[in-house]
């Protein structure tokens, strides 16, 4: 393999079309699609300050690299890339990419970010902006902070674990994805998902968990959780209070107790649901909005 080392690197298309490099200690500066149509790339240390470094690419292997505010929409159109140890303040990265992982990354403005990929991979992530994960499938997650509302909004086949998300309207109109060991904080969670399993995870949410066909609930906490539930199909296995449960379709819901339990009989019908609950503290006919 061809090796570049410590190339301060600028101009529209620097290496485009490269293979067999490696690339170490170097700046991307001045210059859009430095990388384009490259294969077969380990970067390692390198910094990026211009936009679209990344594009059409294959085989990548990024480690100890920083995408700085100017190298916007970074890696579109990749297929087997990884990044490791690496900082990002770019937003929109990561568009229709296959096979990515990345490890130990930092994305300080990940606004619109991590969209339209597949067979993706993320460990100990840390990312903060809105639309974060749209429209992608098979991902496992491990060790993901997330501080963005509208997350991962139409994702599919996806397992999250050891996580904790700050998100409002969090997993909307997603389909096969399990939560586990996780924190959840945020309005209107999962609304429209279908296949929607949550294990062992805390979550406090308005309105939470509804619009759902097929929702799995076990060994979760609800915490200042109210109006959950409605017209959602559920299994849920509660095991702390539950503030409010508004109009469930259907299933099973058990629970120590439920401070108020709206049922709507012109909405619903009462009798596909069951709830296992010991103490109700009130019932009502009428949610009060």
């Amino acid at each position: 393999m061809q090796e570049i080392r410590q190339a301060f690197l600028s101009g529209e298309r620097a290496l485009y079309g490269s293979r067999e490099l490696k690339i170490a200690d170097s700046i991307f500066d001045n210059g859009e699609s430095p990388l384009k149509e490259s294969r077969h790339i380990s970067l390692t240390g390198c910094m990026f300050r211009w936009k679209y470094p990344l594009w059409y690419c294959c085989d990548i292997a990024a480690t100890d690299c920083t995408w700085f505010e100017t190298a916007r929409a970074g890696v579109w159109y990749t297929d087997n890339i990884t990044v490791k140890n690496a900082v990002i303040q770019a937003p929109k990265n990561f568009r229709r990419c296959t096979g990515l992982t990345l490890e130990d990354v930092t994305f300080t403005n990940a606004a619109e970010t991590l969209w339209n990929c597949a067979d993706v991979t993320l460990k100990n992530v840390s990312a903060k902006g809105d639309y974060f994960a749209m429209n992608c499938s098979d991902m496992l997650i491990d060790g993901l902070t997330l501080d963005g509302n509208y997350s991962f909004d139409g994702v599919k086949n996806a397992t999250v674990r050891n996580s904790r998300l700050l998100s409002k309207d969090a997993f909307w109109n997603t389909e096969n994805v399990t939560v586990e060991d996780s924190f959840i904080s945020g309005e209107y969670l999962g609304w429209n998902a279908k296949n929607l399993t949550l294990v062992n995870c805390t979550v406090e949410s308005l309105q939470g968990m509804c619009y759902i066909d097929n929702l799995k609930m076990i060994n979760c906490k609800l915490i200042n959780t109210t109006l959950a539930f409605e017209y959602a199909a559920v299994e849920a296995e509660i095991t702390s209070k539950i503030d409010s449960v508004l109009n469930p379709a259907a299933g099973t819901i058990t629970a120590p107790a439920i401070g108020e339990l709206i049922i709507e009989r012109d909405k619903i019908d009462p009798s596909k649901t069951v709830i296992h609950c010991d103490v109700i503290d009130r019932t009502s006919d009428k949610s009060n909005w």
